[in-house]
């Protein structure tokens, strides 16, 4: 699982930060790691250096082998809220998207369809 970090100018992406969102992810994420293939975040503060309530916002887009990609966002006073908040609602999102690709419960699914002579 790639994770490709992208911030506005006004966000600060240091090394840390970095560091800091990927570990979050993936420990978050660790169960879904074999369908994801890459994750991209995006972080943009809406109002800039003016300040104001509720203007960070974080874009997760979740890619999925073999399935269209998944973005979901949030926004919040601070850009580890709005983190956390996108964090949440993919976490939810994966879970209903995996559950469906699942098979129904009691069937094998190795199991053929084909009946061999």
């Amino acid at each position: 699982m790639i994770i490709q970090l992208n911030t506005d100018t006004h966000v600060h992406g240091s090394q840390a930060f970095a560091q800091d969102v990927t570990l979050e992810l993936e420990r978050s994420l660790a169960r879904f790691s074999s369908q994801i293939t890459r994750i991209e975040v995006h972080f943009q503060d809406a109002n800039g250096d003016r300040g104001g309530a509720r203007d960070k916002r974080c874009m997760l887009e979740a890619r999925i082998a073999g399935a269209d990609p998944i973005a979901v966002s949030e926004t919040a006073d601070s850009v580890r809220g709005a983190l956390v908040g996108a964090r949440d609602k993919l976490v939810r999102v994966l879970e209903k998207r995996v559950s469906r690709l699942r098979p129904p419960k009691g069937r094998d699914p190795f199991e053929s369809n084909e009946i061999s002579l």
